[in-house]
Formats: C-alpha cells, structure tokens, sequence
C-alpha cells in the first residue's frame, strides 16, 4: 500500500495503490490528514487506478476525508473507479455526495 499526492491548482490528488481496508485505513487516513493539514486543498481528487478492494474501512477513510473538505467549503470527486470498487461505492451512496470524473483532468476542470 502506498499514498502519493500532487498539488495541482489548490487541489489534492491523492493516488492510492493498493486495498482500503481494516488492514490499511489507519495508515492511509493518516498520510491524506497530514497532506491536507500541511497543503490545505480547496478540494481533493481521488485517484482510484490502483485500488482492486475496498471494504467498509474504506469507504469511512474516503467519507471521513469527504467532511474534513467540505467543512472548508470545498469538494471531492474520484477518477479512475474501476467496477468491484464502483459497485461497493453505488451500494453505499457515496455517488449521491462525491462524484466520479473520467480522468484527473476532467475532475479538475469540474471541481
């Protein structure tokens, strides 16, 4: 499991590789927490490209980041969902509070 970020226009792209889960939550929430509390984004992008499993520990790492960004007025969204992650975020609702873009330079235009 690895986080890299990019900074690009006031936005965080946070590039997750590997599982979100019971496993890997804690460390993942604690890289993004730091990366956004020395950055301070307007909005964060999740780049999902190399996330094959996501289980209920993710879905609360990405919900949780979701309200440290919008308590600041900014947004979410999510590029590069593949299907069994796309299928557990629909099941969860996740599609009706942060969006899923294409591509990073789609979500950055939108966002």
């Amino acid at each position: 499991m690895n986080v890299g970020f990019d900074f690009i226009n006031n936005k965080l792209l946070i590039r997750i590789d590997g599982d979100i889960d019971h496993h890997t939550c804690d460390e993942i929430r604690s890289r993004i927490d730091n990366e956004i509390m020395r950055r301070n984004p307007k909005n964060i992008i999740f780049d999902m490209k190399n996330v094959n499993f996501m289980d209920s520990s993710g879905i609360g790492v990405i919900i949780g980041r979701y309200k440290l960004i919008i308590d600041k007025g900014g947004l979410a969204a999510m590029i590069n969902v593949k299907p069994p992650i796309k299928r557990v975020y629909d099941i969860c609702g996740l599609k009706k509070i942060i969006p899923i873009y294409e591509n990073e330079n789609q979500a950055i235009q939108k966002i």
